[in-house]
């Protein structure tokens, strides 16, 4: 089947590729419609690697995946063949000590769509367990279906933080993950989010929603925003999304007193922290890797209208335009939010 392939750092082509699959009774096959590119994507594409995840062999690209459902195994009940739907990318191993207790992306056997050397979800169909594979309501897109992936992670970032109804959060960072995040914490009980980045396009994207208040950093108006908002008690949550060592080292900054910093973002290597600051504040730390048990309530809230991603779209185009989406999305435009692929 046609597959866009990295075949090293810099890369990437549409190649004719056989995979070795076969439906298991537990397992659905699915024609892939739709498929967003990802940070990661965009960052084996350029470096061939992330941390210790190396590009050793030619892999498939893409993890945000929405489809149609074409075969089922025996022994699947909740999905049907003709049925659309979003698929977790994520494998564990269900026999993991992490699956059992409930925090199965922790597992460290977990097999990741497009994280070497595991191929990903652009290529014409796939076979992926039924467990990790989930209805679309009616009134949500192939599109949206394939945001639930980076929407999963705004969602656990939200949960983990315990917000409070009522509660006032500050992310750091306005890109996908950024917003996504901010949207989560609106949905999840805060009354009101800023969010901060350096790029106004950026931001101009996010000052579109309700309940969300943009700044620029370089503006020197952020502490005055958080002030304003919080009659200068500072935020309950800071959502650490840039990865940026300068935002992380302050990260402690805004926060009230007893507040919660939850870091979403990676930085390319180790960061500094003020642990003072933190003390001082005592700041609870909280961190996130992926996602667990998130997709059923990401799509519920699509569904309902209580989170919207449509405007996160900045361009569709179709697969045989593959490398020329992913050229547009390694320049980083920063009007761009979220290029997505569709298979047909």
């Amino acid at each position: 089947m046609k597959a866009l392939v990295l075949e090293k750092a810099g890369k990437i082509s549409i190649q004719n590729k056989a995979f070795d699959e076969t439906l298991g009774e537990t397992d659905v096959q699915v024609k892939i419609h739709s498929v967003g590119i990802c940070g990661s994507d965009i960052h084996y594409y350029q470096h061939g690697r992330i941390g210790p995840f190396v590009v050793q062999a030619p892999m498939v690209l893409g993890h945000e995946a929405s489809g149609t459902v074409l075969a089922v195994g025996k022994k699947v009940t909740h999905i049907k063949v003709g049925d659309r739907v979003c698929m977790e990318p994520g494998i564990p191993d269900m026999q993991s000590p992490q699956s059992r207790a409930g925090i199965y992306n922790l597992d460290p056997a977990v097999r990741f769509w497009a994280t070497p050397p595991i191929d990903g979800s652009l290529r014409e169909t796939l076979i992926h367990p039924a467990a990790f594979t989930f209805p679309l309501p009616d009134n949500v897109s192939f599109a949206e279906g394939a945001m639930v992936e980076p929407l999963a992670i705004g969602m656990h970032a939200a949960t983990k933080a315990g917000i409070k109804p009522g509660d006032i959060a500050l992310v750091i960072g306005a890109g996908t993950i950024g917003v996504v995040t901010a949207l989560a914490a609106l949905a999840g009980g805060c009354a009101e989010v800023i969010i901060c980045d350096v790029f106004d396009e950026k931001l101009a994207i996010a000052a579109n929603y309700q309940g969300l208040h943009a700044v620029n950093i370089k503006s020197g108006q952020l502490a005055q925003k958080v002030s304003e908002l919080t009659s200068g008690n500072g935020v309950d949550i800071v959502f650490e999304c840039s990865g940026s060592k300068a935002a992380i080292a302050t990260v402690s900054e805004h926060i009230a007193p007893g507040g919660t910093a939850v870091l979403i973002g990676m930085p390319i290597d180790a960061a500094p922290l003020d642990i003072v600051a933190a003390q001082a504040k005592e700041v609870t730390f909280k961190t996130i890797f992926r996602y667990a048990n998130m997709y059923p309530r990401t799509l519920r809230l699509l569904s309902s209208g209580k989170l919207n991603v449509k405007p996160l779209i900045s361009a569709t185009y179709k697969f045989a335009e593959g490398i020329e989406a992913f050229e547009r999305a390694a320049a980083g435009n920063p009007t761009d939010i979220k290029i997505m692929l569709e298979m047909e």
